[in-house]
């Protein structure tokens, strides 16, 4: 497996959508548990209005720039395999084996978004 379409599986498809939706399912955000924390920890050293509006945007910035990140190696079958993987990761408390299966369907979605030449001859180029 060539190394982009390896760390786009564990990144996007199984870290950003897997992952996002499991934690959303059981419902902690660990990204927003670390910047309250960061968050303060830098109050209590320097309060400043301009550093507070920065962990208000961080999130949304940090959202952007994964979403970004899969569209980049992805194109649309990467996000939809992103949000695939997100469902999956919904479900996977609830429904084990429909979670599982569509785990299985993101991660071979994902892996052919990244393979540009077997995209190609799919396509018919």
């Amino acid at each position: 497996m060539k190394r982009k379409t390896k760390n786009y599986l564990w990144q996007s498809v199984i870290g950003f959508g897997f992952l996002s939706g499991l934690w959303t399912a059981i419902g902690i955000d660990p990204e927003q548990v670390v910047l309250t924390a960061v968050q303060n920890a830098v109050d209590t050293a320097y309060s400043d209005s301009a550093i507070h509006t920065l962990f208000i945007v961080l999130p949304t910035l940090l959202l952007l720039f994964s979403i970004y990140g899969a569209y980049k190696n992805g194109k649309v079958p990467g996000l939809v395999s992103v949000i695939v993987a997100y469902f999956s990761g919904l479900l996977i408390l609830n429904q084990t084996g429909l979670a599982l299966v569509l785990l299985l369907c993101a991660i071979v979605f994902g892996w052919i978004a990244t393979n540009r030449r077997l995209v190609k001859k799919l396509a018919g180029h």
